[in-house]
């Protein structure tokens, strides 16, 4: 099973003789045991097996295989959203008083998280631009810095990561690499391949790719050695709650074996088995979908790039955009997904008018499904922000995020168009 639309339909069930072909729907919340002596071990973690689903469920386990095997990683965890994802993964390496860097440019609910709720917490991060100087970003990092974490296709601004710089200094300072991928999803882009340690999802996004599930996923791409790294002491040091272990030990699964044995259990922030089985139908046609996606959002960004209410266009497959070589080098076949980013003349009115002419995009605060969407960042996700502060955030005033759908390309560009033309009246 080697190549990607394969994996995408097969990958992570695997049904014996007489067993039902779609992976089943395990809605269960325990398991049963013949003997305390078979329980006792899998509490210890000296046998693989079910107990609690907070831990491990069979259905969800799927999925993790199947999205482990789509990234080119070794081992996956799911959780119940994007955002507790990522919030594990921060948790799985930093305690008060360490510090992490991250590009500026990411999800507003990352950039909360990191701004605001791990700063109460006592954790520092050091955030820096895509296109800031290597010896700057390297300048910020010293002997508590655990982490670099970017996004492949930033959102909502369109950004694509500049791997190789990143991953030359996070490698140089053996520390780890994280990419939330959730925008290029590995149909488009596989940041394992560009020196990423670990791949965090909005699964909630393209995976599921129907706004059906709301959930999130870890995967380790167990290229990181984290035995004898003194950046590393949660691996490092024999874990008490497990009766000594040391999860360096665990090599090239050690970040996502810790992650679910010791965070997921304590912090319980898990995907439903149901939204587990849904979001892998979702990504049985991520092949397919994600081609469509992105030739609809660039045929869209060609036309609005010429038409008189649009100030600008990001979008990176667009030539001549600043991001259209990294494109090129870093997402396959160039394509950038369905999210396109414009300036729409007139500000906060001329967006609220736009937004109520469409026909077949509709408001939502969602990006990434089927169904074409929009949104206005800063009258509502960024609206607690002045104007000053919204341009610091790389959202604008004027920015609107159009979420590109896989519906007809010429009915999407004539229902946008128009739209646009209903601002310039």
């Amino acid at each position: 099973m080697d190549k990607f639309d394969t994996k995408c339909v097969q990958a992570g069930y695997n049904p014996s003789n007489g067993e039902p072909r779609v992976m089943p729907i395990v809605q269960s919340t325990t398991f049963a045991y013949d003997t305390p002596e078979e329980m006792g071990e899998l509490f210890d973690l000296k046998k693989v097996g079910y107990f609690y689903t907070r831990i491990s469920n069979p259905t969800s386990e799927g999925l993790e295989r199947k999205v482990a095997a789509l990234e080119g990683g070794t081992a996956a965890v799911t959780a119940a959203s994007g955002m507790s994802a990522i919030t594990l993964t921060m948790l799985n390496i930093l305690n008060a008083g360490d510090n992490f860097i991250s590009t500026a440019t990411i999800y507003g609910g990352s950039f909360n998280l990191f701004n605001i709720t791990l700063r109460r917490l006592g954790i520092d991060c050091r955030f820096v631009e895509n296109d800031t100087p290597a010896e700057e970003i390297e300048g910020l990092i010293d002997d508590k810095t655990r982490a670099i974490f970017m996004e492949t296709i930033a959102n909502p601004a369109g950004i694509v990561a500049d791997f190789e710089k990143f991953s030359r200094i996070a490698e140089k300072y053996g520390i780890l690499l994280i990419v939330d991928n959730t925008i290029a999803t590995p149909a488009l882009c596989r940041p394992i391949e560009f020196g990423a340690n670990v791949v965090v999802h909005s699964s909630t996004k393209y995976l599921d790719g129907h706004a059906t599930s709301v959930g999130g996923i870890v995967v380790d791409g167990g290229n990181f050695v984290f035995k004898g790294n003194p950046r590393y002491p949660l691996f490092n040091t024999p874990d008490e709650s497990y009766h000594g272990i040391v999860f360096a030990d665990a090599g090239k699964t050690a970040f996502g074996f810790r992650l679910r044995a010791v965070v997921n259990r304590d912090i319980g922030a898990i995907i439903s088995p149901f939204n587990a089985f849904l979001t892998n139908l979702g990504c049985e046609t991520l092949h397919l979908r994600m081609p469509k996606h992105s030739s609809n959002a660039l045929a869209l960004a060609k036309a609005m790039k010429e038409h008189p209410a649009v100030e600008w266009v990001k979008y990176a497959s667009l030539p001549g955009d600043a991001d259209y070589e990294r494109a090129q080098k870093y997402l396959d076949g160039g394509m950038a997904a369905g999210m396109v980013s414009f300036g729409i003349k007139g500000g906060r009115e001329a967006a609220a008018v736009f937004q109520k002419e469409l026909k077949l995009f509709r408001i939502c605060t969602h990006v990434a499904d089927a169904r074409s969407c929009v949104l206005h960042p800063a009258s509502t996700t960024h609206r607690q922000l002045t104007d000053a502060e919204l341009e610091k955030a790389g959202v604008p005033v004027n920015l609107v995020r159009l979420s590109v759908g896989i519906e007809d390309e010429q009915d999407i560009i004539r229902d946008v168009t128009e739209a646009l033309n209903a601002t310039l009246k």
